[in-house]
């Protein structure tokens, strides 16, 4: 009878070893579970610091030419002062072997003066500038050397007008009164030009979508690019 007590009592002891056991082996396993799941959390943060990308600041100097291209037109008889004036980057912009601003880069600028072509004189006349460039997702203030267009002179056609008008003038003098009626006729008929020249004006400048202009900045602008 001892022997089968003896017995059932060491079968216990074994079971409470084994069960100890087992739960210190399932809380090992817990934790290294736990383990198991941060780690790639922190080599995925490792990664993306590695990955991520990286940004410097580039100074485009003072004087760099801009080749653009106007988006939008502009006209001396259809622009008005604050208007806005759009163009792209034709060719890119390099600092230092950097791309700083890269082609098609859209600048953004208005209208600075404007002057219809006059009768008598004053030639057709509009200008800009540009103040904003946007590239790579940002915006930069720029500042821009003006950029004018003024219509070709008149002068030549306006004084062969003039002539044109005092030659018919003195021939038809001449037929009604000799040499005085030539001197008369002269003076009417020169009078008669100019009045074609005082009722007509000269021509307009215009520049329309995809003329190429040129213009340079006045001062120098930072940039962020990409690495």
């Amino acid at each position: 009878m001892k022997k089968w007590v003896y017995l059932v009592a060491l079968t216990v002891g074994v079971a409470a070893c084994g069960g100890t056991t087992a739960a210190e082996n399932s809380s090992t396993g817990d934790a290294a579970g736990t383990t198991g799941a941060a780690a790639p959390t922190v080599a995925e943060r490792v990664k993306a610091a590695v990955t991520s990308p990286k940004f410097a600041d580039v100074t485009i100097p003072s004087g760099t030419a801009l080749r653009l291209e106007l988006t939008s037109d502009v006209g001396s008889d259809t622009s008005s002062v604050e208007q806005r004036v759009t163009a792209s980057l034709r060719d890119p912009i390099t600092v230092d072997g950097r791309v700083a601003l890269p082609a098609g880069s859209e600048m953004m600028g208005v209208v600075t003066d404007v002057e219809r072509s006059g009768r008598v004189k004053g030639r057709a006349r509009v200008a800009y500038r540009f103040n904003t460039v946007h590239a790579n997702g940002e915006s930069y203030d720029i500042t821009t050397a003006s950029i004018a267009h003024e219509a070709a002179a008149t002068k030549g056609k306006d004084a062969e007008k003039i002539g044109i008008g005092a030659g018919a003038g003195a021939a038809l003098g001449a037929l009604l009164g000799g040499k005085s009626g030539a001197a008369k006729g002269a003076a009417v008929g020169g009078a008669g030009g100019t009045g074609v020249v005082l009722a007509t004006r000269g021509k307009e400048v215009h520049m329309a979508p995809g003329s190429a202009v040129t213009t340079r900045l006045t001062a120098p602008v930072t940039v962020r690019v990409r690495l």
